[in-house]
């Protein structure tokens, strides 16, 4: 037994078998990874990514400012302040996320009714600076804008989850 494992180790067997697998996947099996920056990988439907305030197809905001997205918001990474309308119904003037406290738990696009906050599938938003992560409700409202084909699509394949 000690001389097979000696002869094995003097020939470097195990080196070999490595060799010949790395080999094997390298020349003959088709490649599994992507060109990242150029190439992108499937998102689920529901991946949770870069927030948006969303509106109707009127264009009106979806927002009702009824502050359930702020209190479940287990960070605290979200601010609302709300003004009553002409017509007796609330609009949030103030509608802020944190992103650097934002800990991507989809529980305020869970608690919103009328589907205002979501999490979109942007998940490229990298920054330079801190000040660049505190999103105000134009920041919210134009990823909304941005994403909202997309986003569409997703809360219409999740629907039956949901």
């Amino acid at each position: 037994m000690a001389v097979g494992h000696l002869i094995n180790s003097f020939l470097l067997v195990e080196i070999v078998k490595g060799m010949a697998l790395t080999l094997k996947y390298a020349l003959f099996q088709p490649r599994v990874t992507i060109n990242y920056p150029y190439e992108k990988g499937p998102l689920s439907p529901r991946f949770r990514g870069e927030h948006a305030l969303r509106r109707y197809p009127s264009g009106e905001e979806r927002c009702i400012a009824c502050k359930l997205c702020e209190a479940i918001c287990p960070a605290l990474a979200i601010t609302i302040e709300s003004e009553p309308r002409e017509d007796g119904s609330r609009r949030a003037t103030r509608y802020d996320i944190d992103m650097t406290k934002c800990i991507y738990c989809g529980l305020c696009q869970e608690a919103c009714p009328v589907d205002a906050i979501v999490e979109g599938p942007n998940f490229e938003f990298a920054t330079e600076t801190r000040e660049e992560l505190f999103y105000n409700k134009d920041k919210l409202l134009e990823n909304g804008d941005r994403w909202e084909a997309q986003i569409a699509a997703n809360l219409i394949k999740d629907a039956p989850y949901r």
